[in-house]
């Protein structure tokens, strides 16, 4: 959502990290972020060594090699200045032929300078091999449109006032590899018995300066989120076959066959033609599962030619009504939220939860003492089978799992102090509340001192001016309330297939530790793909 990091940092001891253009010696990036299982990769590298090693390594549950090379001629090219709206447009410097036996998954491409300042010699880069043909029952979708929405090398990200992005330029260091540590790289980070809380996100903005990391890598990313989740899987068994969001428009028949489609972690930015592929798949009776928060909250608009293939995607986000040139011709493609009346199409309908009703927790004053837990009310729900909690249990307190951002539903109780779906959020009828907590909204002044919201207004001030024409006390008031929820709908009926929606951005940090977040998700996955 809103984030623009104040251009000061005179309150830490550390090198500035926002400006990360060239803050490594050597910067890398894939022609493309996604290619068939036989084809290649093309990397294009700048540096200011004389030379330079490339190691692909696939990270699966663990990290294993699959090509290296040593050796190359280094050359130095500087960014163009549009490098962050429309790429660096550097010289071919290296190609990796994927092998027809790599299997389908993410591939981290370590770039090591010979020479170069000490801890400045390393740059990452990443690509998906999506299999030459249907491998597995499941297909796991990198949310890579929004990785592309919070990058900022090169210039601007769609969060520091660029209205398009490039996907044709190095992502920020620590984005998509570094040290792990227990919460200082986190957002929402849970505060422990006897600790104060951190509202102002002073232990994250400490760590990342001192780190010299971007402030974007606790909100997105291959390293903070489905990182986690992949490792957590395979190590259980579980295998998927592996696409980026582009993809999703780039090959239309890719859900095709696939009983599950999922998302993980922080998946905000979705093209219409994506969006059309996935609500396909469930009409015609696959399922979707999605262990994200905040998902589905912006439209983008991928440059012709399509997809990741393209290389720009727009949006135009609080302005788009405004300033969006598709205004003219076609508003419901406008780059705003899907919720706009003018777009039309809330992401409620389809997820069973939105933005809109519950979007941050445990940052800035947003429950900012919370447990970081759903609160369980229908205990004999699939959902919850085996996992021991019972009306009133907190799941995923120990991980703070609910957090940083979220997805929420407008929610009244039924006769047996059950909740149940209020309506008047275009949420599907057949839908079903497992669990939930209390979520906010957040208001000029109200967010993290270390960020800054625009200028003139918060989200808060956004929402209920889009959705209710105003920003007077009682739209204020409809989208200052609202909750994470754990939700399960048939948005097309009984015919259709289910969604599942685990509302949260910060599921995936409970994993590998929290039995009974392992188990909810291993209930998800048995319950499409009959596995144990």
């Amino acid at each position: 959502m809103i984030e623009i990091v104040r251009a000061s940092v005179t309150t830490y001891d550390q090198p500035m990290a926002d400006d990360i253009t060239f803050y490594d010696d050597i910067e890398g990036y894939c022609g493309r972020l996604s290619v068939v299982a036989g084809g290649e990769v093309v990397l294009h590298v700048s540096t200011k060594s004389p030379q330079f090693d490339v190691v692909v390594e696939r990270w699966g549950a663990t990290r294993e090699m699959v090509w290296s090379e040593t050796g190359f001629d280094g050359v130095f090219t500087p960014p163009p200045a549009d490098a962050d709206a429309h790429g660096c447009h550097w010289p071919e410097s290296v190609t990796v032929p994927v092998g027809d036996d790599w299997e389908s998954g993410f591939y981290l491409v370590t770039l090591r300078a010979s020479e170069a300042a000490e801890g400045r010699d390393v740059a990452h880069a990443g690509f998906v091999v999506r299999p030459a043909e249907r491998r597995q029952r499941a297909l796991l979708v990198l949310a890579t449109n929004t990785w592309n929405a919070y990058n900022t090398w090169g210039g601007a990200s769609l969060y520091t006032g660029g209205k398009e992005v490039s996907f044709r330029r190095p992502f920020g260091r620590g984005f998509l590899c570094r040290d792990e540590v227990e919460r200082d790289d986190r957002k929402a980070r849970p505060f422990r018995w006897g600790e104060e809380p951190d509202p102002d996100g002073e232990i994250y903005q400490a760590y990342r300066f001192e780190q010299g990391y971007p402030g974007f890598i606790g909100s997105s990313g291959w390293f903070t989120f489905e990182r986690r989740f992949v490792e957590w899987a395979e190590q259980e068994g579980v295998h998927f076959d592996f696409a980026i969001s582009s993809d999703l428009e780039d090959v239309p028949d890719l859900c095709d066959g696939y009983d599950l489609v999922l998302g993980v972690g922080h998946d905000e930015y979705w093209s219409g033609p994506q969006r059309d592929a996935v609500e396909r798949h469930v009409e015609n009776g696959g399922n979707y599962a999605s262990f994200s928060g905040n998902t589905m909250f912006w439209q983008v608009r991928l440059a012709e030619g399509g997809g990741d293939a393209a290389g720009t995607m727009i949006c135009h986000k609080y302005s788009a009504h405004e300033t969006d040139p598709i205004m003219a011709e076609s508003p419901t493609g406008m780059t705003g939220m899907w919720a706009d009346p003018v777009v039309g199409r809330p992401e409620t309908s389809f997820l069973g939860g939105g933005s809109a009703y519950g979007l941050y927790y445990r940052f800035g004053q947003a429950i900012a003492r919370g447990s970081g837990a759903f609160t369980v009310y229908r205990d004999d729900h699939w959902l919850l089978a085996g996992t021991g909690l019972r009306y009133g249990d907190l799941l995923g307190a120990t991980d703070g799992v609910v957090g940083y951002e979220t997805l929420g539903c407008r929610i009244q109780f039924d006769e047996y102090q059950l909740p149940i779906r209020a309506g008047g959020d275009n949420t599907p009828e057949d839908l079903e509340i497992v669990a939930f907590t209390p979520a906010s909204n957040l208001g000029v002044g109200e967010y993290p001192k270390s960020i800054s919201a625009l200028n003139d207004q918060g989200d808060m001030e956004f929402v209920a001016e889009r959705l209710y024409g105003s920003v007077n006390e009682d739209a204020i008031r409809r989208v200052r309330h609202g909750n994470a929820v754990m939700v399960v709908a048939r948005p097309f009926g009984p015919a259709g297939g289910e969604v599942v929606n685990i509302g949260t951005t910060d599921w995936t940090f409970g994993l590998s530790g929290d039995p009974a977040v392992s188990r909810v998700t291993k209930n998800v996955i048995a319950r499409y793909l009959e596995v144990s």
